[in-house]
């Protein structure tokens, strides 16, 4: 039964290619967990959780401003892309530049893996 005048929010269904963005995203996110300390990889588990959405958003955002303030001591410009990661997991908009982006950092990495492998 509806409400007259009572809006109902439907979540726009994702595309396979959409699915598969998230899919890969969510690896390379799984993967970064591994090297984290145990408490911390507990916390991003947590956070990742599709219930705990608006703490999610006030994390990242909170990690952004204090990526704008690194020139403050203790803040520093890690904590944007860090935020950026976070609220990635909301925002489809950031998922395929921030797929790309560990893309890039993948084949950069196993290029200098290669390299220095080589000089050993």
């Amino acid at each position: 039964m509806s409400v007259p005048g009572a809006r109902v929010r439907r979540r726009r269904r994702l595309s396979a290619s959409d699915a598969a963005v998230q899919r890969e995203l969510n690896l390379y996110l799984d993967s970064i967990g591994r090297y984290l300390p145990a408490r911390f990889c507990r916390f991003v588990i947590w956070l990742r959780r599709p219930s705990r959405l608006l703490i999610r958003i006030a994390v990242s955002l909170l990690l952004m401003v204090g990526g704008v303030l690194s020139f403050l001591p203790v803040l520093g410009i890690w904590m944007l892309p860090l935020g950026l990661i976070i609220l990635s997991q909301d925002l489809r908009l950031l998922q395929r530049p921030l797929l790309g982006a560990f893309r890039w950092a993948d084949r950069r990495w196993k290029g200098w893996e290669r390299v220095t492998a080589g000089n050993e």
